[in-house]
Parts: structure tokens; sequence; C-alpha cells
């Protein structure tokens, strides 16, 4: 089966997001560039990892580090807590103290199956993500300071205690590379849209970023996100309108500009067609909800 790259949403000042899927929820084998814990709230869960298939039990956790390909199948009767940060949100430089390994090798090299954990560990880390959910959730007044404070803890307790893997996930290391570069390169078109999506962007634009033809380029961007490039851009755009719509009372002209968007006729079309909604018919909903 192909592996196609996730593009997760989430905040670019706080990328981290958690939820609450049921087992009917189905996800096809793909990777992304955020760390992914998984905890079982009922039921089994059926995970795929590389080419093992793991049932993961009810209380059991299982995370997955950066540019692992993963996937979900059916699990009736279940619901799983999903929780995804990117590493980006920890200022490693500062805190990362002398013999500690990078954050992206904790994760690399631990095991990431909590019934291989001693069961005081486990049962520490279960506590650690309920709250977490539980803040999220309760979404108050200081919650991001209450989620960047548990994540800190949850990055300390597996310094300290999250044991090495026991025993390796069949992913044979050319492909683990390979994932790992086409994470990089795709990261460069991420970084180009996060940071130019209000000007003019082109396919050239984006092929140029990697080095590559606009041809090869298309090719490759479709097969590794499930998208064309233009799409990725235009949900980018829509996403960004849909923040600034639920946050922000400012006339539409300038939600589109704001947004990447060429012009308001083109907004309010764009957004229409991919939304269902108008903007301002959003805008209302969003505010009345």
């Amino acid at each position: 089966m192909s592996k196609y790259l996730e593009i997760t949403h989430m905040e670019k000042e706080f990328p981290f997001r958690s939820f609450l899927n049921d087992g009917l929820a189905i996800t096809y084998p793909h990777f992304h560039k955020e760390i992914e814990i998984i905890h079982t709230k009922k039921g089994k869960v059926n995970i795929g990892v590389g080419e093992s298939l793991i049932e993961l039990a009810e209380g059991e956790t299982y995370f997955f580090s950066s540019g692992v390909p993963h996937y979900f199948l059916a699990s009736p009767d279940s619901e799983r807590y999903v929780f995804q940060f990117d590493l980006m949100m920890f200022d490693e430089v500062n805190l990362r103290q002398t013999g500690e390994c990078s954050l992206f090798d904790l994760f690399e090299k631990g095991e990431p199956l909590s019934r291989n954990w001693p069961a005081a560990f486990s049962r520490k880390i279960t506590r650690l993500l309920l709250e977490l959910y539980q803040a999220v959730e309760e979404d108050s007044l200081g919650d991001k300071y209450r989620i960047t404070a548990l994540l800190h803890l949850l990055i300390a307790d597996f310094y300290r205690e999250l044991p090495q893997k026991r025993e390796a996930i069949t992913v044979t290391q050319p492909a683990a590379v390979k994932y790992q570069e086409t994470l990089d390169q795709l990261n460069l078109v991420f970084d180009l849209v996060e940071n130019h999506y209000q000007e003019s962007l082109t396919l050239e634009d984006a092929a140029n970023a990697v080095g590559f033809s606009p041809y090869y380029f298309t090719r490759f961007f479709k097969k590794n996100t499930g998208q064309t490039f233009t799409q990725f851009l235009t949900d980018y755009r829509i996403n960004q309108a849909k923040f600034i719509l639920a946050n922000e009372k400012i006339p539409m002209v300038e939600v589109a500009e704001k947004a990447g968007f060429a012009s308001v006729k083109t907004f309010h079309h764009v957004f229409k067609d991919n939304v269902g909604l108008s903007p301002l018919k959003y805008q209302k909903t969003v505010l009345n909800s």
C-alpha cells in the first residue's frame, strides 16, 4: 500500500492537538513529522506500524516517532485518545542537558508499546495523558500553559524511565531513510507555504524549493500527500481564513487578503466550494455556537 504524508492542521505557534476517535475511523498508511501518541480508552485498537500489526488493549499506550509509517484498521466498539505534537514546541537548545539524547532520538530509540514498560511508569504516563486530554476539553483560561507543563512532564519522565526498544519494527533501513528524506523535502515546501501563503505562490516556486522540475515535483507531491500542490495551498489558505473568521471581525476583503486570496470574489467562491458555506455564514455559525 502507498504511504502518504499526513498534513496535520495545528496552530503554527502551538503545534499540539488531542482528540477522541472511535473504532470505525479507519486511517490509511501515512506518516508525519509530529509525534503521535495513542491511548486506548475502550476495547481493542488494531494498528499497523511498518509491516507489523499490533492489537492495542484497553488502557495501553503506543507512540509513533517522527516519520514512522502507520495506519489504523477497523476496531469495532473501541475508542482511542490521539495526541499529536511537534518537537519544535520544546526549547531543546536550552533545556537539553549534556549527555541527554536528542528529542528525536528519545522517541526513535524508545520502546513505543506500554505493555513493555514498567507498570508504575505506564500508570504515570496514562495519568498524564488523561490530564492532557482533560485540559484540551476544558478549554479554560491558562490551558495552553497547563498543556505545555504536562507535555514537559511527559518528556522528563520519558528521559528518566522510558525503556529502549525491545524489538525493532519491521521497516527496512533504506525504507526508513527514504521516508525521512521525503519528510525533509516536503517540509521545505510546507515552510515555503507557511511563510509565503499570502503571496502569489506557484507550482514552479514549490518545485524550486526542493530542486525538482515542475513535472517531477507534481508527481512527487501527489504521491506523498494525496493532493496536488494547488489543492494543498488552497486548503492551507482556507484554514487560515477559518481561523481569521472565528477570531476577528474585519471586512471580508481584509480576510481574503490576510488568507492569501487574490480577490474577495475568488475567496468567496473557493471558500463556499470547499466548506459548503459562504464565509459570512461560516463566521456566524462559529460565533453563535
